[in-house]
């Protein structure tokens, strides 16, 4: 009894966490509003005689759908997001300076929502390798914007995989569609390779089980587009790194050296345009 009272007091708790976020945004948005509508001129109302009055005349400023929409869900919902409070607080401190933004996400999950919301007017797409699941979140939130993704590795050759990883065709900067690295995720959407993204979560495919993809080509792909793009950084979050596959991929592929931040089993990297820094080592010394 007294472990059903704990985990229905942590999903309490998470809920009313969440919901927190949503609430300091809206009071941001309506800030942000009130600042516009009193900022505004004043505006000349002629009236029916020849006396001319000024009024004040404020916009009235609707929250955004999205907003609406993750407020509602995640008030009524019984079912929190896959991290904790303080995991998710690294990537809204980034989401606040870099919002709106282009943020890509490996994982379509109970989280989506929230993601999309904290991005607003930004370009938020998720990548799932369940296409059944796809369908049901998009009868849910037809808003979100994903798309199917199809992994050709397994869990078990994760240790392969690593080594592989470290031979030249695998370490040479170049647009991923061709790159010769078999961890290269190259039947994604063009667009997804042809975005500047400024931020990058992986936290899919399932990594749990030997049969399972595993998220090697994942973190290698987002540490490859990362690299890849013309200019600035990008922000990438890998979830689950208590497990062996995010662990050492994550280190190998986005590197020690890139590592901002470890808060619980989520890790901060930040990745430089190695494009427009010509002769940038695979990962800094």
């Amino acid at each position: 009894m007294s472990s059903i009272k704990s985990k229905a007091q942590n999903t309490l708790n998470m809920k009313l966490l969440i919901l927190s976020f949503f609430l300091v945004l809206l009071l941001l948005f309506i800030l942000k509003s009130t600042f516009y509508s009193s900022s505004s001129p004043i505006r000349q109302i002629q009236t029916t005689s020849t006396t001319t009055t000024t009024t004040n005349n404020p916009t009235c400023m609707k929250l955004p759908p999205s907003l609406v929409q993750a407020i509602t869900h995640y008030t009524t919902s019984n079912t929190t997001p896959q991290q904790t409070f303080n995991e998710i607080s690294v990537t809204t401190n980034v989401l606040d300076r870099k919002s709106p933004c282009n943020f890509l996400v490996f994982g379509l999950g109970h989280d989506s929502l929230m993601w999309a919301a904290l991005n607003h007017e930004g370009r938020t797409v998720f990548l799932d390798e369940d296409k059944a699941w796809i369908d049901v979140i998009k009868k849910q939130f037809p808003a979100l914007e994903s798309y199917h993704v199809t992994y050709n590795t397994k869990v078990r050759e994760a240790n392969d995989l690593l080594e592989l990883g470290r031979q030249p065709d695998c370490t040479l900067l170049s647009d991923v569609r061709k790159s010769e690295c078999r961890l290269a995720l190259k039947g994604l959407p063009d667009f997804v390779y042809e975005v500047d993204w400024d931020l990058i979560m992986v936290d899919a495919p399932t990594g749990f089980m030997d049969d399972s993809a595993g998220r090697m080509s994942a973190i290698y792909t987002a540490g490859m587009i990362g690299r890849w793009r013309a200019e600035g950084e990008t922000d990438v979050f890998v979830h689950d790194c208590n497990r062996q596959v995010e662990d050492e991929f994550s280190k190998a592929f986005l590197c020690e050296g890139y590592m901002v931040k470890q808060e619980g089993r989520l890790r901060h990297f930040t990745i430089p345009s190695h494009r427009s820094t010509p002769g940038l080592p695979f990962c800094p010394a």
